[in-house]
Order: C-alpha cells, then sequence, then structure tokens
C-alpha cells in the first residue's frame, strides 16, 4: 500500500473537515451537530463518512466516471444489490449458477471503476474517444470479457462431467483469462501483495516438480491446472465466493441499511448516554459506539469514518493528543469484525470451512469480543485518569430515556435477524429479513424516513462493497485450490509443528528449571507452535486484509494448531484474531490512517499506538486456546474453568493496561511498570499455578499504587 495517506491524505481530509459543516473541534457534546436527538448529541454525518471511506480505504477508490460509464455502473450496482437480496428471500438458483453471477457483477463492475494504477487518481473524470466515459477502451473490454469468462462456466454444465481433467480449447481460454483478470482486479482493489501471493501459489502449482526436500510435489501441467482452478469448485469458484455470494454480500447490504435507517445513530447517542459523564467520556463513548456500531458492520473502516467523525473531535477537544483520539477510534472499530452478530466477512467463510451453525461461531465469539472492548476501555480510563481528562459536562450529556424513547424503532431489525438466526434459520435468510425489516422501518419512521432514492442509493452501496472483497475471494480460492491440488497445507503443517518441538526440546531444560518442572515439553511444543503462527498473521497483516489473510492461514496454519489436538474453532478463531490485527499494524493500517485523517495526526504513530492498545486482542486468543470453555460451546464445558478464567483474564487486562499506561490509582514507575506486565502475562494463563504467580506479583504494585496516591492524592476527579 502506498505510504501517501500518512502525510498528505491526512492532511487533505484535514482540511476538507476544517472546511465542512462541523470542523474537528466539534464533535459529541460540541453543541453544533445538526438533528440532535437529545443534548449535545450530533447528527452521524454518513455523507461526510462515505468520502472519508472512500479517501482511506483501498477498496473503495473508486475512480472518478462521467456518462456513459457512471449510469452504467450505478444501474450495474443496483442490479447487483437488488439480485442478491431478492434471491436471499425467494430462492437462490444453484450454487454455481450464484457464484458464477456475483463474479461476473464483480469482474464487470471491477474493471470499470478500479483503474490499472493505484497512483494516478484524476479528481475529475478524463473523457476521450479512447476514454468514453473516463474508462480506457481496454477496461471495456476486460469488462466484458470477465463476464463472459465467469457466465461461461454456469452456461456449460451439460458437460461439465466429461471435461473436468480434459478441457477444450475454450475452456482453456475462458479459464486463463478469468485467472488473469481475476489477479489483476485484486492487485487494483486491494494492491500487490495478495496477488503476488496467489501469483506465487501459481508457479509453485506448475513448477512444485523442481523442488526437493519437503516441499516438492509432482508439479502441474498449464491445462491441468486451469482445469482445476476453473472448472471445479477447488478454485475461483471455490468456498470463499460460494460464501461471498450467498452470505456475506447479505450482511453487508443489512449493515448498509440499518445504518442509513438510524441504528448507527442510536448507538452513539446511548454510548454517550452511559458513557459521557465519565473520566475521558468521548473516548468511552468512541469504545461503546464501535461495539454497538461494529454488531453490524464487520468494515473496520466503515466502523472508524462513521463513529469516528464525532468521537474523535470530541477526544481531542477535552484534551485528548490526535495520536491517541484517532488509535482509540481504530483499536476499537477493530473489532467489529469479531463482534456478534454480525462479524467480518471471515466469520462466515469459517463457518463454512467447519460446517458448524453461523450461530454457533456467534455465540463462541461473544466473550472474546467483549474482552477486546473491555481491554481498551481500560487503557482510554487509565489514559484519562494519568492525564486528568474530564467528561462531558452534565448539560451535553443525552438521556438515555429519550433516546430510546426516539429511536426504539432502530432496533427492531436487529432483533428480527438476530431471532431469525435463533429459530434455526439460515444466515442468508435471517439477513433478507433483516433487510426487508430494515426497509419496513425506514420508510414508516418519522424521524428517520428513508425516501425510495434513499432506498437505491443503499442497494447500490452495498454493492459497492463486494466489489474489492469478491475479486478477492476468487483470488484466494486459487490459492486454496493450489493447496489441495498440490498436498502443500499438511506438509506446512507438519513443518511447523517440527519446529516447533524442536525449539522445545532444546529449550526444555531451562524452561523446566524455571518453572520447577511443571512446563513440559508438549506444553512448549504447543505455546511455540501458537507463537509462531501468531507472529506469521502478524507479518502477512501488514499487507493482505483480514478475510483473504484468514482463508490462506486457514489453509495452511490452522491445521497445525489441529494436529496438536486443539478444538477445530478455537484454531480457526486464533487465526481469524490475529487476522484482524492487520487493520492494526504498520504500515498497512488501514483504520488507524481513516483515523488519523480525521484527527489530524501522524498515521504511522497512530497505528503504533492503535497497536499497543489492540495488545489484548493478541492475548485473548491464547487463553480461549488453553481454556475453550470461555468460547461456550466446546465439548467440556465448564462453568467453573470460565468463572475462573474470566476472573484472571480480566484481572490480566487490567495489569497489562497498568503497564502500558504507567498509572493505576498514581503515577507507576518503570520497575512497577515491568512487573505489573510480568503479573499480566501470569494472569492470562489459564493455570492456577500462573494465576497465584500473577497475584502474587500483581498484588505489590496494587498496594504501591494505593500508597501513592494516599501521599499524593491526585486532583483529577470523575469516575
Amino acid at each position: 500500500m502506498s505510504s501517501e495517506p500518512a502525510t498528505g491524505a491526512a492532511g487533505t481530509a484535514r482540511n476538507r473537515l476544517y472546511a465542512g459543516e462541523r470542523t474537528v473541534e466539534g464533535g459529541i457534546g460540541s453543541g453544533n451537530g445538526r438533528g440532535r436527538t437529545g443534548p449535545g448529541t450530533a447528527a452521524l454525518d454518513l455523507e461526510r463518512a462515505r468520502r472519508l471511506e472512500e479517501e482511506y480505504d483501498p477498496e473503495m477508490h473508486f475512480r472518478p466516471l462521467a456518462r456513459p460509464a457512471k449510469p452504467l455502473v450505478f444501474l450495474l450496482l443496483l442490479a447487483m444489490g437488488l439480485f442478491h437480496w431478492w434471491t436471499a428471500g425467494f430462492g437462490q438458483p444453484a450454487t454455481q449458477v450464484m457464484s458464477a453471477t456475483h463474479l461476473a457483477f464483480v469482474l464487470a463492475i471491477g474493471f470499470l471503476v478500479h483503474g490499472a494504477s493505484r497512483r494516478t487518481r484524476a479528481a475529475v473524470p478524463i473523457v476521450s474517444p479512447w476514454r468514453p466515459g473516463g474508462v480506457p477502451l481496454y477496461d471495456w473490454g476486460l469488462a466484458a470479457l470477465g463476464a463472459a469468462a465467469a457466465a461461461y462456466y454456469p452456461l456449460t454444465f451439460a458437460d461439465l462431467a466429461f471435461r473436468i481433467g480434459n478441457p477444450t480449447t475454450l475452456d482453456l481460454v475462458m479459464g486463463t483469462a478469468m485467472i488473469g483478470l481475476v489477479l489483476d482486479l485484486t492487485r487494483r482493489a486491494m494492491g500487490w501483495p495478495l496477488a503476488l501471493i496467489v501469483a506465487a501459489a501459481l508457479l509453485y502449482a506448475l513448477q512444485g516438480h523442481r523442488l526437493s526436500g519437503l516441499f516438492a510435489h509432482a508439479g502441474s501441467s498449464w491445462p491441468a491446472l486451469v482445469s482445476h482452478l476453473y472448472l471445479t469448485q477447488e478454485g475461483l469458484f471455490g468456498l470463499p465466493i460460494v460464501v461471498m455470494s450467498t452470505i456475506v454480500f447479505h450482511f453487508v447490504l443489512f449493515g448498509v441499511v440499518a445504518t442509513r435507517m438510524g441504528l448507527g445513530q442510536l448507538f452513539l447517542d446511548l454510548a454517550a448516554a452511559v458513557a459521557g459523564r465519565y473520566a475521558g467520556g468521548p473516548a468511552k463513548v468512541s469504545v461503546l459506539s464501535s461495539a454497538m456500531f461494529g454488531s453490524i458492520s464487520g468494515s473496520s473502516v466503515a466502523n472508524t469514518v462513521t463513529t469516528g467523525s464525532l468521537t474523535i473531535p470530541a477526544m481531542k477537544r477535552i484534551g485528548y493528543r490526535p495520536e491517541f483520539a484517532g488509535a482509540v477510534e481504530a483499536a476499537a472499530s477493530t473489532g467489529g469484525q469479531i463482534m456478534p452478530p454480525i462479524m467480518g466477512a471471515a466469520a462466515f467463510v469459517m463457518a463454512e470451512f467447519l460446517g458448524i451453525p453461523y450461530l454457533q461461531i456467534c455465540i463462541a465469539a461473544a466473550i472474546p469480543a467483549a474482552l477486546h472492548f473491555l481491554a481498551i476501555f481500560v487503557m482510554v480510563h487509565l489514559e484519562a485518569k494519568r492525564t486528568g481528562l474530564r467528561g462531558l459536562p452534565p448539560a451535553e450529556i443525552p438521556s438515555v430515556r429519550r433516546v430510546l424513547a426516539e429511536g426504539w424503532p432502530t432496533l427492531l431489525p436487529l432483533g428480527v435477524l438476530v431471532g431469525v438466526l435463533v429459530q434455526g434459520y439460515t444466515p442468508t435468510k435471517a439477513a433478507f429479513w433483516g433487510i426487508t425489516s430494515a426497509l419496513v422501518v425506514g420508510l414508516l419512521n418519522p424521524r428517520k424516513r428513508l425516501s425510495l432514492p434513499m432506498i437505491v442509493e443503499i442497494f447500490a452501496l452495498g454493492a459497492r462493497y463486494a466489489i474489492a472483497i469478491g475479486a478477492a475471494a476468487a483470488a484466494v480460492g486459487m490459492f486454496v485450490g493450489v493447496i489441495t491440488l498440490s498436498g502443500v497445507g499438511f506438509k506446512v503443517s507438519f513443518a511447523v509443528t517440527q519446529q516447533a518441538a524442536q525449539l522445545a526440546e532444546d529449550l526444555e531444560p531451562i524452561v523446566a528449571a524455571l518453572s520447577f518442572g511443571t512446563i513440559l515439553a508438549a506444553d512448549l511444543t504447543r505455546f511455540l507452535t501458537l507463537l509462531f503462527i501468531a507472529v506469521a498473521c502478524v507479518i502477512m497483516g501488514c499487507g493482505i486484509p483480514t478475510t483473504a489473510l484468514y482463508i490462506v492461514l486457514a489453509a495452511v496454519a490452522a491445521p497445525a494448531l489441529v494436529l496438536l489436538g486443539i478444538p477445530p474453532l478455537a484454531a480457526h478463531l486464533f487465526v481469524l484474531y490475529y487476522g484482524v490485527l492487520a487493520d492494526l499494524t504498520p504500515p498497512v493500517c488501514v483504520a488507524a490512517y481513516a483515523a488519523a485523517g480525521i484527527a489530524g495526526a501522524d498515521a504511522f504513530r497512530t497505528g503504533l499506538t492503535a497497536f499497543r492498545l489492540g495488545n489484548a486482542k493478541a492475548l485473548v486468543p491464547f487463553v480461549f486456546v488453553y481454556a475453550p470453555s470461555m468460547l461456550l460451546v466446546l465439548p467440556g464445558f465448564s462453568w467453573t474453568e470460565l468463572v475462573l478464567t474470566l476472573a484472571t483474564c480480566v484481572a490480566g487486562i487490567l495489569l497489562l493496561g497498568v503497564a502500558l499506561t504507567g498509572y493505576l490509582f498514581a503515577p507507576l514507575g518503570p520497575l512497577a511498570r515491568l512487573v505489573a506486565a510480568l503479573a499480566a502475562l501470569s494472569m492470562i494463563a489459564p493455570s492456577p499455578s500462573a494465576s497465584l504467580l500473577g497475584l502474587a506479583l500483581g498484588l505489590p504494585v496494587v498496594v504501591t499504587s494505593l500508597a501513592r496516591r494516599a501521599t499524593a492524592p491526585s486532583p483529577h476527579g470523575g469516575a
């Protein structure tokens, strides 16, 4: 990803915000928002949030268009949105037809809206005889070829079984075109990293016979590879694109509808009413509103720009540094991808990978998601107390009763969606009824009425979110296809566990001496395997979006955890949680870039601070791997284990916040912070001996801090 957002783009967004309807000094409690639902509660400016999202989310970077491209793209987006909504409620065609239709829309629209170069972003369409509507003639041709190649796949079902492994010339032409087009559109929409990884996988499939050692394989010819990736459901039309076309699109559309009909505003108002009065109130509003907004939107950037457009200016107004204000919003907003009931796209893919109901994943993810937001809440509270930041004045805090009295209708669609899921219906059916009920409420609600043009715009906007992720899903499908063709997935898992076992054997004498023989070689092997995979997730997350990263690692890394006896659901959630860190991991931290643009802060420093705030998320996955009762739905669930694990984990999160901020009841010195960090790591490790060690280390820190407060009371008030 280009580093441009770190400087120029942040300044551009800052200038635009200063020149807009409400400057960066506004926000929650500023009293200058329009359409307030309560004292001090500014109305969400969804149009401005959309512009910011387009500025900072590479997936939404559409080139400017003119006639005839502009109306054509809008009609295609609208048709795509309506097609998915209609088929969700009134019957989807065969899986192959649904996937091919979805991918045909993605390719036809994608080459019209994403330019060949991501560096040149004209402010106005460049129209000429060679660029009708601002789109070069070659992109018109590629769009048509992509739609044709996708449509060809389901049109040949009659004799497809006879051609798999023995493709015709036309099969090879269409399959080769499809592979090249998907790779190019992925590069255009998401940058080089994912496209290069998939291209390397294709090269590995073709040249594996030239290798030696563990990763050698028989190799494949180009016709055989095209047949496998194009004519079967093991590649381009595999599980990733199936899930995108049959489930994910519908939940994305629900999030757009729910936000536009007022549910996002209700969440922000409720958060302000509940947390605004306390120390550092706007930061706590940011965490709570991001948690609630994340329950209907699995996009980190969308969460950041929607709630952050109000919370970040409010945080700055009471004294938070711009970098910290942006980091709070970015760290909290990434939690939307792990916040039930509508998690990110990766959660739906996981349900299909594991063959379990999506509701089960929602239940399993509930407690870890809550711990993520608790950790950020603790950090912002301690930072506020350390720096003496106040909350919002009472006159600027809305009433909970008034907020609910005015906004309760907007909660109905979310209740419908969850209710349909609980009744045992498919996620697609639940999304359909959620979307439909949201449209009905929007049409009937006098306080936030949706007009017909707004509904048309909503369907088109929902489809916009599907273009880049659709291309990435098809590309990752090819990666998974290479894994199944070459059998390299098991080899990677074997290599990881073997390396961990070898290192564990080397470290065992030292660790056994330090732990008095309580940590065995098998325990060390498991821990090192988890650590290796976590580091791989963080490194790969520097350039690959969450969903694509999860699919890649689910194919090559999660099996290594399963080999060690870790339940598959825990293994896949472990990979997902570290994949989510991609949006906070510098240098490619898109959520932090967006937050920095709103805050007028340095993007890299904002990303580093956000990564620090999200550190607890990096520890929680280790907890639920070692204490699976936290996931609630796994065999062997124990209330005793759950309660004890939660108690120690919460204590560990608190101590980690103390270590990172250097404050509890009073400022702490370097030694106390180090001891608090060691105590936190011990408390989070779910074992009685480790918890007792953490307690022994943490108590002196607490006592010391209390003693310092008694001798030098803090002048800062507020809870």
